[in-house]
């Protein structure tokens, strides 16, 4: 299993893996709060010539789903211009959250937009890294926060060979979701866990509210944590508060 942690607006992430002596990390390639298109990151060559995996986390106000074209539109032109940076670094893939819609707009339409996102690429050929869709904490419109989204989105996108799936421990627990089994809930819908972040919570079950805690420190048991990383068999990624992540890092390594 290969065990690493998001480093934050690092300027050198490489180095910083190097440190932490974790076998994978993930990274933005741009600023998570902009549209901005990524610059070409100076350390790529390093990046993908090393033996520690990279992965990629697209900016936070993505969301493909939506029915307002102002927001859909430059969401999938973002997607590709960071999937296209994710291949840059060599990364296995680029996690993108599963959005949502406003109150009263049709479920339905946000599905077809996912489905609608991969259709559109492969007609240029098709994005260039997977898109691990993960699923998210709270919203009573949210396109990934239930199993039921899940399993309509996957019905919509589940062909796709360039679509995967992001699993998140905190988002599971405040979206309502049991840990114990979810992994093989989650396959049964999806096929596939691609990737784990694994996080503890600030807030108690079905909170909705998305905040991570370090892996002993939260509201979950660490040992359902453990077990969901064991049984996901994929990548994991600590998204916990930077300063607990060494101690993150030495307790899942122990009980793993």
């Amino acid at each position: 299993m290969r065990i690493g942690a998001h480093l934050r607006e690092d300027a050198d992430p490489l180095a910083t893996a190097e440190e932490l002596g974790i076998d994978v990390f993930q990274m933005f390639v741009t600023d998570p709060q902009s549209w901005k298109k990524p610059e070409p990151n100076p350390h790529a060559a390093a990046i993908r010539d090393s033996p520690i995996d990279v992965v990629v986390h697209s900016s936070y106000q993505i969301n493909v789903a939506s029915l307002n074209n102002r927001l859909r539109m430059p969401s999938r032109k973002a997607v590709e211009q960071q999937a296209a940076a994710a291949a840059e670094l060599g990364a296995f893939g680029l996690v993108v959250h599963g959005g949502h819609l406003r109150d009263g707009e049709d479920a339905k339409a946000g599905f077809d937009n996912w489905r609608k996102l991969f259709d559109r690429q492969q007609d240029k050929g098709g994005f260039e890294v997977p898109i691990l869709i993960e699923n998210t904490a709270g919203g009573d419109h949210a396109m990934a926060r239930t199993l039921e989204a899940i399993d309509r989105l996957w019905a919509e996108v589940g062909d796709f060979d360039t679509a995967g799936f992001c699993l998140d421990t905190c988002h599971a627990w405040a979206g309502g979701e049991d840990l114990v089994g979810l992994v093989e809930r989650v396959k049964a819908i999806t096929g596939r866990i691609d990737l784990v972040h694994l996080n503890n919570s600030r807030d108690e079950f079905d909170s909705g509210r998305d905040r991570h805690a370090n892996l002993e420190s939260g509201h979950i048991d660490p040992s359902v944590l453990v077990a969901v990383a064991e049984a996901a068999g994929a990548p994991v990624i600590l998204e916990t508060p930077g300063d607990g992540v060494p101690d993150d890092l030495a307790y899942l390594r122990d009980a793993l």
